[in-house]
């Protein structure tokens, strides 16, 4: 034992064996307002012992004595149940005040947002960019395996424990939306439909025009047609790897890739992106219609339409609005 160390002990044990030699000076700054002028955010690494506690306590100025501190917390007892993690203290906040925050655990909750149509390259990279968070996730998550939503984390948290929550409410929404599907659909398993909802995530960031959009696919499907989806190009392309950074072309889509569905008949091999509950929804009890094809309208949402002809004539007008102004992102077709 160093001798600060000593002297701290040693010094507490005496305020802690005569509760008198706290007394009511003591006693008055345990519960008085503390020095803090403004809210003050202060880490508590995994295993500090009270003395690095209450040290660290004072050198961010959220307590005016660490020895006060760590007598209050030895008489009152809250020491053996002082929590680390990130704390955010309000101005102000008394010794009574801090101890008891701590001894809650009320540590700082934390926001991570994944948006829909991500692939799993991409969430992977999300994660890393929070430098609060800890461990690497060692082999990347299975394509379609993650639920995009808004999770609540903890400073010091892992990356493999967020993704494993991402993958488990993936699961249930999944079965969720299998277990209320409608009868009679052109794909067998939930593996097929989770692959169908990726190509609808990425087809239209428009929530309304998912059941129709994944009604042209189930349509196709029934009618043994090439789904010709562009995201399922792109996604052959970059591997997974997230955005294209360009147009596509016609020779694209003559790429040899079981993820082309401008080459291949039915659905890819997985999905190729992370589909949201709403397109899970959508390929599940999709709108029932005759719309084979769609196409961009320049306001981010698309034109539909029944017959090739007409389909011709709406692509005709896209690339009218497309010499003027460049695609807006998510605008694609299925052709």
């Amino acid at each position: 034992m160093g001798w600060g160390l000593r002297i701290f002990a040693g010094t507490l044990a005496l305020a802690a064996a005569a509760a008198g030699g706290v007394g009511v000076w003591g006693f008055q700054r345990y519960t008085v307002a503390g020095p803090l002028e403004q809210a003050e955010t202060v880490v508590i690494p995994r295993g500090s012992g009270l003395e690095a506690i209450a040290i660290t306590l004072g050198d961010s100025g959220v307590i005016g004595s660490p020895l006060v501190f760590a007598a209050a917390a030895k008489l009152t007892g809250t020491f053996r149940e002082l929590k680390a993690g990130e704390y955010q203290f309000p101005a102000g906040i008394s010794i009574e005040g801090v101890l008891e925050q701590m001894r809650q655990g009320r540590t700082v909750v934390r926001r991570i947002t994944v948006p829909e149509g991500l692939t799993s390259a991409q969430v992977v990279a999300l994660l890393q960019r929070e430098t609060v968070l800890t461990g690497e996730i060692a082999k990347p998550p299975k394509e379609g395996s993650l639920l995009p939503e808004t999770y609540h984390f903890a400073y010091g948290d892992s990356r493999p424990a967020l993704v494993e929550r991402m993958q488990t409410a993936m699961t249930q929404a999944l079965a969720e939306a299998w277990k209320n599907r409608d009868p009679n659909l052109p794909y067998e398993t939930p593996q097929q439909a989770l692959a169908l909802a990726s190509i609808v995530e990425k087809e239209t960031g428009v929530a309304a025009e998912r059941p129709r959009v994944a009604g042209v696919f189930v349509n196709r499907l029934e009618s043994g047609m090439k789904l010709q989806s562009d995201p399922t190009v792109i996604y052959a392309l970059t591997d997974g790897s997230g955005e294209l950074g360009r147009a596509l072309t016609r020779n694209d889509w003559k790429l040899e890739s079981p993820y082309n569905t401008y080459q291949i008949s039915g659905l890819p091999p997985g999905p190729i992106a992370n589909p949201g509950k709403a397109s899970l929804q959508a390929v599940m009890k999709p709108e029932r219609h005759e719309f084979l094809y769609f196409v961009a309208d320049g306001t981010g949402g698309h034109v539909f339409a029944k017959s090739l002809p007409d389909h011709n004539r709406n692509v005709a007008k896209w690339r009218e609005i497309q010499q003027n102004r460049q695609p807006e992102p998510g605008e694609t077709s299925s052709e």
